[in-house]
C-alpha cells in the first residue's frame, strides 16, 4: 500500500478524466490536496452525466425553456450530484476489499490507499445531508423526498441489496428513474405514465447491459468482482436486457403514436405541425435503441457514460432525435 501512497494519484484506467490534474500533483505523502483530489476522483466526476436525465420529464413535456425551468433543473442537477457522489463515496469505502481484488476498481483513491475508509465515509454523509437540504430549501418538498428515496436506496444497495439476484438490477435502475423524475418534480410537472415507463425500462436496458459485460469482463480476467456475479449466466443477462430494450421501445412507441391520452402533458405535441413529428421521432428512438444494443451485445456496454462521451454515430442519433422532437414541440 504505502508504494501507491508514495507515485502518484492512482487513477482509475476506466475514468481517466482527472488523468492530467493527478500528474501536477508533486509525489509523495498524504497531502490536503491529494486527499482532496482522490475525493474529488472517488466522486466520479465522468458519471455525472448521467444526472443530465434532471431534464428529461421537462423535455418531454416541451416546458425545458419555461420561466424559471433552467435555473430549478440546474439546481436540481446540483443537487442530484452531490447525492450521486455521496453514493459513491460510500460504496466504495464498503467495498474496499472486493476492490482491491478487481483488476481495475483496485486503482481507486480508496482502495489504493489514498483516502481513508473514515474520510470517505464522513464526506458522503456530508454530501448526502447538503442534497436533501437543498433539494427541500432550493427545489420542493416531492423533490425531496425523491432525493431521499434515492439516498436510502442506494446506501441499502451498498450494504445489502447489491447481493440479492435482480433486485441488484431493479435498484440500480430505479435510480436513473428517480433522476429522471426530480426534474418534473421541481418544477411542478405531472410525470406522464409513458415517460415513466419509458424511463425506467430503459434504465433497465443499460444497468443489464452494463452487468453483462461486467460478467463477460470478469470472466476473461479468471475473476469476480462482485460475489452475485457467479449467479448470473451470460444468457439470462442477455435476456434482461434484450426484454427492457423491446419494451422501452414499445412504450415510447405507444405514446408517440398517440395512445397516451389526454392526461399526458406532451399528448398534443406535434399535432398541428407539418410533418408529424412526434411519430416520426420514433425512427431516431429506436436507432438510438439499436446503436446501444451493439455494444450490449458485444459486452462492451460496462461504462455507459463513456459510449455516451465517445461514439459518434450515437451523438449523431441523439441529436436528430432532439431536433425532430424538437419540432414536435414547437409545433412546426
Amino acid at each position: 500500500m504505502s508504494e501507491q501512497l508514495n507515485g502518484s494519484i492512482p487513477v482509475d484506467p476506466a475514468d481517466p478524466l482527472l488523468d492530467r490534474f493527478a500528474a501536477l500533483i508533486p509525489a509523495g505523502e498524504r497531502t490536503p490536496l491529494r486527499l482532496a483530489a482522490g475525493l474529488l476522483q472517488t466522486a466520479r466526476p465522468r458519471q455525472w452525466i448521467k444526472n443530465v436525465l434532471v431534464v428529461a420529464a421537462p423535455v418531454a413535456a416541451g416546458d425545458l425553456f419555461a420561466r424559471t425551468v433552467p435555473l430549478r433543473l440546474a439546481v436540481a442537477f446540483l443537487v442530484f450530484t452531490c447525492a450521486s457522489a455521496a453514493v459513491y463515496l460510500v460504496n466504495d469505502a464498503k467495498d474496499v476489499h472486493a476492490d482491491r481484488r478487481h483488476p481495475v476498481k483496485c486503482h481507486r483513491p480508496v482502495a489504493s490507499g489514498l483516502v481513508p475508509v473514515r474520510l470517505a465515509y464522513a464526506t458522503g454523509l456530508v454530501l448526502a445531508a447538503l442534497a436533501v437540504t437543498a433539494a427541500l430549501l432550493l427545489c420542493s418538498t416531492a423533490a425531496a423526498v425523491v432525493v431521499v428515496a434515492y439516498l436510502v436506496m442506494q446506501f441499502a444497495y451498498c450494504t445489502s441489496l447489491k447481493h440479492m439476484l435482480l433486485v441488484d438490477l431493479a435498484v440500480v435502475a430505479t435510480g436513473f428513474l428517480l433522476r429522471a423524475m426530480v426534474g418534473g418534480l421541481a418544477v411542478g410537472l405531472p410525470l406522464s405514465r409513458w415517460f415513466l415507463i419509458t424511463a425506467g425500462f430503459g434504465a433497465l436496458f443499460m444497468v443489464s447491459a452494463k452487468r453483462y459485460s461486467e460478467l463477460l469482463l470478469m470472466r476473461d480476467h479468471g475473476g469476480r468482482s462482485r460475489a452475485l456475479l457467479d449467479a448470473y449466466s451470460d444468457t439470462y443477462l442477455r435476456f434482461v436486457w434484450q426484454l427492457a430494450g423491446g419494451v422501452t421501445v414499445l412504450s415510447y412507441c405507444l405514446w408517440a403514436l398517440g395512445t397516451a391520452g389526454a392526461a399526458d402533458p406532451a399528448a398534443g405535441a406535434g399535432a398541428a405541425g407539418l410533418l408529424p413529428w412526434r411519430q416520426l421521432s420514433i425512427v431516431p428512438f429506436v436507432l438510438g435503441v439499436m446503436r446501444y444494443a451493439v455494444f450490449a451485445d458485444r459486452g462492451t456496454a460496462g461504462a455507459p457514460e463513456e459510449i455516451l462521451l465517445k461514439d459518434r454515430p450515437l451523438q449523431l442519433i441523439a441529436a436528430a432525435w432532439l431536433a425532430v422532437y424538437g419540432l414536435a414541440v414547437w409545433n412546426l
